[in-house]
């Protein structure tokens, strides 16, 4: 079944016998059934040539319809200019791999430092790193840094107001770890003040993860919040979509202490769900319980300005399971992708990319209102280009999701049977606009 395993019989049995298990379905067995690979493989049919495999996948691609998205829920349609394609596929930033040796890998070494550096300040912490490989798993990463920095503390309390996706996450990694995860409610679309508070009194807490905005696309105001955490001897996490930070208040500013989320929206092609980034910045007390790289600059023996790895918390340097985290390959394109991105964008591209977004998405949810057939599910909530319209009956979402579809939109997230999750960004076009609210209109 497996021809090219070197594996003996005999090996086989070892580790089996060191995993606990009498057999590899044993081991297995947590695997639903129907994902396991049977007897046979896959069946991949005879072979083709080249140009007939060209087109066999041509016509797999005529397939796909283009649909104008409002669709967001984490992962977001923004345009990417051209110049960030063509400068990445240069061949000389085609590797997966960590830039061992800094005397060969300069372009390499500067790509991420100038990468750490534009988080680093859009966060408004004191340090970032690279190689985290989606926001999911760079909040995860974030609580693990956090327990490890609070020594026996153990318990985690996140808000329910974090991406689903996100909360399953923290909860595997939380099992993993033996920590304690908690999850703080929501009121009105935002995090349960009341019940944070006495959570935290409880004490024993290592961290607080919240986000903003949050899965609902709502701002959540965290004043005086950093304070409270940190008088219970806790750490503050805060999550935010990475562009949102051109113009919202940063998580340094808010008081946090380790910043993360998923950076595909600085110009990450979306490309049926990946790849992603995860971005993970921190206070400079917290850096060495960091997972993943820091690249940092300093002078050769003749002066000259250069990259090296300041810092790896790797588990291939001899750590293995002392080591940080099992963070291992560099997610080094998607890095280049957000590098160059942000530095064609800059501060003034940023805030024009994020203006035009609210203004649509705001312009929508009004005419949506207008129809009589939804409304803002949250309306004393501030958002900004993300918001979750209720569905009046005896429509569904279903119902406006496939009207939409028909016209070729593709009108939200569906988060009930009567809540739509809507987003817009600066490729929504005054076109797709009317012809949503056109079809919700013929409802």
């Amino acid at each position: 079944m497996h021809p090219y395993l070197p594996h003996t019989d005999e090996d086989l049995r070892a580790m089996l016998e060191r995993c606990g298990a009498t057999s590899a379905d044993e081991l297995f067995a947590d695997i639903p059934e129907n994902l396991r690979l049977k007897p046979g493989g896959y069946a991949l049919g005879a072979p083709m040539a080249e140009a007939d495999v060209r087109r066999y996948f041509r016509g797999l691609g005529k397939k796909n319809e283009a649909l104008a998205c409002f669709a967001g829920a984490g992962w977001y349609n923004h345009y990417c200019p051209a110049a960030v394609e063509a400068l990445a596929s240069r061949s000389e930033f085609y590797t997966a791999y960590t830039p061992y040796q800094p005397e060969i890998s300069q372009g390499t070494l500067q790509y991420i430092f100038e990468y750490q550096s534009m988080i680093a300040s859009l966060t408004g912490m004191d340090v970032a790193n690279a190689s985290m490989y989606d926001g999911a798993t760079a909040t995860a990463e974030a609580m693990i840094m956090a327990v490890a920095a609070g020594k026996k503390r153990k318990r985690v309390l996140v808000s329910a107001t974090l991406a689903p996706a996100t909360l399953q996450v923290l909860a595997t990694y939380a099992e993993g770890h033996g920590i304690i995860l908690e999850t703080v409610s929501a009121t009105d679309g935002v995090t349960d003040r009341t019940d944070l508070t006495a959570r935290l009194g409880a004490g024993d807490v290592a961290a607080v993860i919240l986000a903003t905005p949050n899965y609902y696309g709502i701002l959540e105001d965290l004043e005086g919040l950093a304070d409270e955490v940190h008088a219970a001897k806790a750490l503050l996490i805060v999550s935010a979509p990475a562009v949102t930070l051109g113009v919202l208040r940063s998580q340094g500013a808010w008081g946090a202490d380790i910043a993360c989320g998923e950076a595909q929206s600085l110009g990450l092609p979306m490309n049926y769900g990946g790849p992603g980034l995860g971005y993970l910045a921190c206070r400079q007390g917290l850096k060495r319980k960091m997972p993943g790289r820091i690249v940092g600059a300093t002078l050769d023996e003749d002066g000259r300005r250069v990259f090296v790895l300041t810092l790896q918390a790797r588990e291939q340097h001899i750590r293995r399971q002392k080591a940080t985290s099992n963070i291992c390959s560099n997610q080094g394109l998607m890095t280049l992708h957000a590098a160059i991105y942000l530095s064609l964008m800059g501060p003034d591209g940023l805030r024009e990319v994020n203006e035009t977004s609210a203004r649509v998405a705001h312009d929508l949810a009004d005419r949506l209102a207008a129809t009589g057939k939804m409304r803002l599910r949250y309306p004393g909530q501030e958002w900004l280009n993300e918001c979750v319209m209720t569905v009046f009956e005896p429509l569904t979402t279903d119902d406006v999701l496939k009207a939409c579809l028909r016209r070729g939109i593709l009108a939200g997230k569906a988060l009930t049977e009567r809540e739509l999750l809507v987003c817009a960004t600066e490729m929504c076009t005054a076109e797709d606009v009317e012809n949503y609210v056109e079809a919700v209109k013929a409802l």
